[in-house]
């Protein structure tokens, strides 16, 4: 990932560390679980294409009608210190 990294533009991605079991955080794991849920779960395919066109039509199906998630916080306002409670 470094690597491929350092052959971008300088300022194009900025790395946002998210807190352990943070992942709900993470917008492309919840996208893709989602797609999981609502196209993936249960299907039966007979090949590796026919597995990724449908992936493709349900990327096309989803950007019909896109919807914009403004994030609400500032990384400077969240708490990320030790979130275990005692």
């Amino acid at each position: 990932t470094k690597n491929f990294l350092a052959t971008m533009p300088e300022g194009r991605f900025e790395f946002v560390f998210t807190p352990t079991h943070g992942s709900w955080l993470n917008m492309i794991e919840s996208f893709f679980g989602k797609m999981t849920k609502q196209m993936l779960r249960g299907i039966r395919v007979q090949s590796k294409q026919e597995l990724v066109n449908r992936i493709y039509q349900y990327f096309k199906e989803v950007n019909q009608d896109p919807i914009i998630y403004h994030w609400k916080y500032k990384m400077d306002e969240i708490d990320i210190g030790n979130t275990n409670e005692t």
